[in-house]
């Protein structure tokens, strides 16, 4: 492709070569550079790409493109293209070197601090049971058709999510529903994305601090962003920053919430308990009226479904298939039940800071349990404040707690077992210590009791422990089945396995 091409919806000054230059493939990693790519030299919070210019020549690159200027000694039949961001020019030229592909694809993006995960697999599913091909870009996992990829960003790469949207539209498929994090849009990620729908969650105070974002106004504004890049945006009216979210937005805008007047409106919210499943049931006024059951637990789930709920019959779906979808909705590592007791509860969450577990708890000890357990680590070789403050979290809300080994890194497990005791000695909850998380899973499962709920936090849909640089498998779902082959199942309190047979 002709880098003339490439480069035309960009503002850039050309510092030598030619814009007639012959562009084979584009890259950002120095390593992969074939003869003839084009090159990104992209400012990183460890690596600098402009390091790299005489090291991609000498391999055989056509262009490179700078944001800074660079030793050109040497190099004269080298194209360099100097922009004000290599981050946003990365996106605008994969976007063009992949022939447009959100052009031709119904791009959904999610924002917000909580339910992005759970809400693209809500929208996905409510698409695909009316036909339509989606794909999903996420903090979990990139779906391409029947190609899996798992996560390592939750918005990763805008060279990364160019070639994603282009292997769509290859494979077919007519739509994607994505996350968009607010380091993704901070960071350009997005550039050369074309939003037909922008999705509002909610917002809190979360990714603060060095490497992120200085303050929260900074991270509320990067949210913001997006409703300057779609068409429509579909925004949770009952968020206490709503209105600031909405204050520079370029989009039409729809509304979901439990407040009067919103577009897509939850009236009359009531939980549920039923055969060791929790969820919630509410009535949908506004632009549709209909009886909602969502077969997830709590408030949260309500917000989720109604987001997704709008997007759907924006583009088309019919509510009976709408309906269908969140009465079976199953989100890996999100509040996911594991059907093995009629009598007890046990579910997975990725709740893995205070915060969070916070939320997970509250929400949990809404459905009235018998005794609420918490099942959770910490990682090693992060911040201590985090184990005191998810010890004194659990030790005020659960009943009893299990404390276990996460991802323990470069540490010893002991060490972080005994920073969470710190926390949860704070308090008056009763806990019991016991490092294998196996074992630890094994002893919450065989000593359920009837109306128990049971959460085994940190983890969700991760399938490994990181111990001394390596990754392990270690999938929760997995221990989980093990430990039922390995016990006589009929001392388990109510088994009834649903999910492993």
């Amino acid at each position: 492709m002709i880098l003339r091409e490439l480069v035309k919806n960009l503002d850039c000054e050309l510092v030598q070569g030619s814009l007639d230059t012959e562009v084979v493939t584009v890259e950002n990693d120095s390593r992969r550079v074939i003869p003839g790519a084009l090159f990104f030299c992209v400012t990183g919070a460890v690596f600098d790409g402009h390091q790299y210019v005489a090291d991609v020549a000498d391999k055989g690159a056509s262009v490179v493109v700078v944001e800074k200027d660079v030793d050109l000694q040497g190099h004269d039949t080298l194209t360099i293209i100097k922009v004000k961001s290599t981050r946003y020019a990365m996106g605008m030229i994969c976007s063009a070197y992949y022939g447009e592909p959100s052009q031709k694809l119904t791009v959904v993006g999610i924002t917000g601090t909580k339910g992005k995960t759970t809400t693209t697999y809500m929208i996905k599913s409510m698409l695909e049971a009316s036909g339509h091909k989606t794909g999903l870009i996420g903090t979990i996992e990139s779906i391409v058709g029947g190609k899996v990829t798992p996560a390592s960003n939750t918005t990763p790469e805008s060279i990364v999510i160019q070639r994603t949207l282009y292997e769509m539209v290859e494979a077919g498929l007519d739509s994607v529903v994505m996350e968009v994090s607010s380091q993704g849009l901070m960071l350009d990620r997005v550039a050369g994305i074309d939003f037909d729908y922008g999705i509002f969650t909610n917002l809190s105070e979360d990714h603060i601090g060095p490497n992120e974002h200085k303050d929260f106004e900074e991270y509320l504004g990067w949210k913001a962003k997006l409703f300057t890049l779609c068409k429509t945006g579909i925004f949770n009216i009952d968020d206490m920053y709503c209105k600031d979210i909405l204050k520079n937005h370029t989009c039409d805008v729809i509304t979901y919430g439990e407040k009067d007047g919103a577009d897509y409106q939850a009236e009359n919210l009531n939980l549920y308990k039923k055969d060791g499943e929790l969820g919630i049931t509410y009535h949908l006024e506004g632009k549709y009226k209909a009886d909602v059951r969502v077969s997830l637990p709590g408030e949260f789930s309500v917000h989720n479904s109604l987001a997704a709920i709008a997007v759907a019959k924006e583009m088309g779906v019919p509510m009976d298939k709408i309906l269908d979808i969140l009465t079976h909705i199953h989100v890996k590592g999100r509040v996911e039940l594991i059907p093995i007791s009629d009598a007890f509860t046990i579910l997975i969450d990725y709740a893995h800071n205070a915060m969070s577990l916070e939320s997970i708890l509250t929400t949990l000890r809404a459905y009235h349990p018998k005794r609420l357990i918490s099942l959770f680590g910490c990682g090693g070789n992060r911040s201590k404040v985090r184990r005191y403050e998810m010890g004194e979290v659990s030790g005020k809300l659960a009943d009893f707690t299990i404390i276990t080994s996460d991802n323990p890194r470069d540490e010893e497990p002991q060490a972080i077992v005994d920073d969470i005791k710190i926390g949860i000695g704070k308090t008056k909850g009763e806990y019991v210590e016991i490092i294998d998380r196996k074992e630890a899973i094994r002893y919450a499962i065989m000593n359920a009791k009837e109306g128990d709920v049971i959460v085994l936090a940190g983890k969700g849909h991760e399938d490994y422990q990181e111990i001394k640089g390596k990754k392990y498998h270690m999938d929760e779902r997995d221990l989980i089945k093990e430990v039922l082959e390995e016990e006589d199942v009929t001392q388990i309190c109510g088994y009834n396995n649903r999910y492993f047979a």
